[in-house]
């Protein structure tokens, strides 16, 4: 069974028939989604989609709303609490991260934000999901003091060789999705060669990374069967040898039941 680590299962259109895009998504052997939040406003329709069978939250506030911090009181008490109202639906904080690629709140902020959602992750020992564009250098230098305590994934990993040996070394998993399905991304189809197995995990961003000849807004959980095809034949892997590690290393970084 594989794992879509990355899937906005609560926007539309998929959330307009998340039933129907689950089942799709099971015909295809994906046998778990990891539904992580844009804001505040969604951990709880994340919440309630992660109430059915082998669909997980994650919680956090994403880098281009972090000025929402300040509304929200003390952001890291706000977001603890609810992960322990949610009990074990949580499995990671996120999708937290850096960007400096849109008209948003300043990059001081964001960092700000970033280093109290990681510090959090820490204390709770869960993994981090890491949004990052731009802001690669920023990104490593906030989560350096955390290193060794934290774990996570640099997800939709889009750049090549020498980046992802930095992100390698700070100890992350990379989520390589729709990128790598196509024959022109050829920074991360450099790099999706060389990350190590055991730091890959599969994802689809569905509804906001298309694969080759689908689509963004097309775009569902079960894609990421075609993400594990496409990855098999980069690397010159089987395809079952792709499927069977990248689900077990989601299972161990998420900390996901064992099928």
């Amino acid at each position: 069974m594989l794992i879509d680590t990355h899937c906005h299962l609560n926007l539309p259109p998929l959330g307009g028939e998340p039933d129907a895009v689950i089942a799709r998504a099971r015909a295809r052997s994906v046998g778990s989604i990891i539904v992580p939040a844009y804001d505040q406003e969604a951990w709880a329709d994340v919440l309630t989609l992660a109430s059915r069978p082998n669909i997980h939250a994650a919680l956090g506030l994403h880098p281009w709303v972090a000025d929402q911090a300040s509304a929200e009181g003390n952001l890291k008490e706000v977001l603890a609490e609810a992960i322990a109202q949610a009990e074990t639906k949580v499995v990671a904080i996120g999708e937290i991260g850096l960007d400096t690629k849109v008209d948003g709140p300043p990059l001081d902020v964001q960092i700000s934000v970033l280093k109290i959602q990681v510090e959090l992750a820490a204390d709770l020992d869960l993994p981090v999901i890491l949004h990052c564009r731009g802001a690669f250098s920023e990104l490593l230098g906030a989560i350096k003091h955390y290193q060794g305590n934290i774990r996570g994934v640099i997800h939709a990993f889009s750049r090549g060789p020498e980046l992802a040996q930095r992100f390698h070394a700070a100890g992350l998993h990379f989520g390589l999705g729709g990128g790598v399905t196509r024959e022109n991304a050829r920074k991360i189809r450099r790099g999706a060669k060389v990350i190590p197995l055991n730091r890959l995990v599969l994802e689809t961003d569905a509804p906001s990374i298309g694969v080759a000849g689908v689509r963004p807004e097309n775009t569902e959980p079960h894609h990421v069967a075609d993400v594990a095809t496409a990855l098999a034949d980069l690397r010159d892997e089987d395809l079952s040898v792709i499927t069977e590690a990248t689900t077990a290393n989601a299972t161990r970084l998420f900390g996901l039941p064992e099928k």
